[in-house]
């Protein structure tokens, strides 16, 4: 797909509607189209966190290992959910497995680029920043209320 396609694509999408158009053309400048099929890894935990997803189509959960139980999965995203939010922080290394669920299709950019433009251009930077901080946020809150669970079905 052209950079032309990537950048439709992320206009239409609830993260980048209303960014200006040198934000949007500088982070499709650094993406692509991507495809997995169910059962595939997107990344594993401990390699280098080289992409940014954002899901356009499918289900993908995040997975830990746990000792004795295998993968476990402790969050999923769908279509319009990001992954990858540990290219943002160094070392730059997943913490956790993403497998998809079902057939997936997303948008995959390259952190090096946005980061290496977010470094040239700290608007840039910043803008980006206020895009990705509020996906932290929410999985915080997420693994918040995830703990708040597990600690009343023990009690």
């Amino acid at each position: 797909m052209a950079i032309h396609g990537l950048e439709a694509l992320l206009r239409d999408h609830p993260r980048f509607r209303g960014m200006p158009e040198e934000f949007i053309r500088a982070v499709a400048g650094c993406g692509k189209n991507v495809v997995f099929h169910k059962g595939d890894y997107l990344f594993h935990e401990g390699e280098d966190a080289n992409d940014i997803f954002m899901i356009r189509e499918g289900l993908v959960s995040m997975e830990m290992d746990a000792p004795g139980a295998g993968p476990q999965t402790f969050l999923t995203e769908t279509a319009g959910g990001m992954l990858g939010l540990s290219w943002l922080i160094p070392p730059y290394t997943w913490t956790f497995d993403a497998r998809a669920r079902t057939d997936i299709r997303a948008l995959a950019f390259d952190a090096t680029c946005l980061r290496d433009k977010c470094d040239a251009d700290p608007a840039l930077g910043y803008a980006v920043m206020k895009q990705f901080m509020p996906v932290i946020v929410e999985r915080l809150h997420d693994t918040r209320v995830q703990m708040l669970d597990l600690y009343r079905a023990r009690s």
